[in-house]
């Protein structure tokens, strides 16, 4: 399967900033990732990491992730994985220099809270740029902190603005954003439209619990117009479990 790495086909969008001056942005190419049970559970109701999928699709994710410009995960994944989100093969490390991009992509943590802690390995592991996106009620000792170790966005008074962060990043030219979770995030992404491609892989293995993690945590949707559609791209079974490609139908 061909991973593109350029020509994206951006969002043009117009928003106003804090002072309500117009500002044109090109927001990033959004493509989620996860695995999931056959029951749709990302991990267990305690948060604990799950492996769902095995080799081949681990080799997928990574090349999915060095061609993206960055990766994205919300807090409550830095909490309970500690993910570094760097690249891990070093042939995708090796095609990124070639590009002229850092070895790894630019890491972004969604935080309102500012509860990244110092010593998270997406913050220490690797090299290239971190971001973290806060909100303007963060506690402001815990944001001077982060920012000696990553740039920090504020986008929102109580919590995380998705789409002014979208648009930021997309003012500083990040293209192509792959988010690998948690559940509670995509569902703010798929709720903001800020969502462009779905990859599911669905494993072999039943999880349970009615307070387990999804792909899409969250109040959820009552109404039908309200639901997120889908067009399904490609299906290819990989190893014991079977991937799904999906394409978001946007509204006009």
């Amino acid at each position: 399967m061909r991973v593109p790495e350029e020509g994206i086909a951006h969002k043009s969008v117009v928003y106003y900033n804090r002072e309500g001056n117009q500002r044109w942005t090109m927001r990033p190419h959004v493509i989620v990732n996860v695995a999931m049970s056959a029951d749709g559970k990302l991990s267990t109701r305690e948060r604990r990491q799950v492996k769902i999928s095995g080799v081949q699709d681990f080799n997928r994710v990574d090349r999915l992730k060095a061609g993206s410009d960055a990766v994205m995960v919300g807090i409550g994944t830095v909490l309970a994985d500690d993910p570094s989100l760097t690249v891990k093969a070093e042939e995708c490390r090796t095609n990124r220099i070639r590009r002229g991009v850092d070895e790894h992509p630019i890491r972004i943590v969604v935080d309102s809270h500012a509860r990244t802690p110092p010593d998270a390995s997406i913050l220490l592991k690797g090299t290239g740029k971190r971001i973290i996106a806060v909100a303007e009620e963060a506690d402001k000792e815990n944001v001077a902190h982060l920012q000696s170790l990553a740039t920090v966005i504020v986008a929102g008074r109580d919590r995380v603005d998705l789409t002014l962060l979208m648009d930021e990043l997309g003012a500083m030219g990040i293209q192509r954003v792959m988010v690998e979770g948690g559940g509670t995030l995509i569902a703010g992404l798929i709720a903001a439209g800020l969502v462009d491609e779905i990859y599911t892989f669905i494993g072999n293995l039943v999880i349970g619990g009615k307070d387990a993690p999804t792909l899409a945590d969250g109040a959820g949707f009552l109404k039908e117009s309200e639901f997120c559609r889908l067009t399904l791209l490609e299906t290819r079974k990989i190893e014991e479990g079977i991937l799904l490609h999906w394409n978001v139908d946007h509204q006009p």
